[in-house]
């Protein structure tokens, strides 16, 4: 057996998109109406989606991820000029069936095989998680879908986390929760997940309450760090 970065760990709870679902995927779908804007257009509506969710939570005033979405492509589309008909309809449809990572299915699975339980914890809306898992054949390695629709509120706001802990039934701190979103990583920590991050895109460490107990490229690295072969 490797030696665990992470002992005691009875589940495994992974963030959505970005760590599982890669959202880049939507507008590289469309590529033949954006060309060059591919990676612009993922980066705005990517960093407006966060900040109205995150905007929203302040504000109490709650709509669901479908709806933020949306509106955040409205922003990004209008920003960069990009009104070519029937284009918001195919990325919000693509949303639904973001492709998975790589090495997804395979982790995910053999994480269960080991006897750990599985769930995901995202600011998706069940609707959202239910086609992005469907189509990357996930459902029967999660034990649990968690929505922040449950709680009402976004990431980063502890009820969040909670709603993992009181699904598991286990305490924080055995649980692993892995996210490529630093914010998300750095939360989990200070509410007293142990995390794994998945820095997929080289971020840097954040100035924020947490610290995550390792840092891994992909989740490919994630049963060595569990003690799992």
């Amino acid at each position: 057996m490797a030696a665990a970065t992470l002992p005691g760990i009875r589940a495994c709870v992974f963030d959505a998109y970005g760590t599982l679902f890669d959202f880049s995927s939507a507008a590289r779908g469309c590529r033949d109406v954006l060309g060059d804007d591919v990676d612009r257009l993922t980066a705005l509506w990517r960093d407006k989606q966060l900040q109205y969710a995150w905007l929203r939570s302040l504000q109490g005033r709650h709509a669901d991820f479908w709806q933020v979405t949306g509106d955040a492509l409205d922003y990004a589309l209008a920003t960069l000029r990009l009104g070519a008909p029937g284009l918001r309809d195919r990325l919000m449809n693509l949303y639904l069936t973001l492709e998975p990572f790589p090495e997804v299915l395979a982790v995910v699975a053999r994480l269960k095989q080991a006897g750990l339980r599985t769930a995901i914890l995202s600011n998706g809306s069940p609707r959202m998680l239910d086609a992005v898992v469907q189509n990357a054949r996930l459902g029967p390695v999660l034990d649990h879908v968690l929505s922040v629709e449950e709680v009402g509120v976004y990431k980063t706001h502890p009820k969040v986390y909670q709603l993992a802990v009181d699904r598991l039934g286990l305490q924080a701190a055995a649980i692993s929760f892995q996210s490529s979103n630093a914010w998300d990583a750095y939360a989990a920590s200070a509410f007293g997940m142990r995390v794994a991050w998945c820095n997929r895109y080289a971020q840097q460490p954040e100035r924020l309450p947490g610290q995550p107990d390792c840092v891994i490229g992909s989740l490919a690295e994630l049963p060595a760090v569990l003690g799992i072969n």
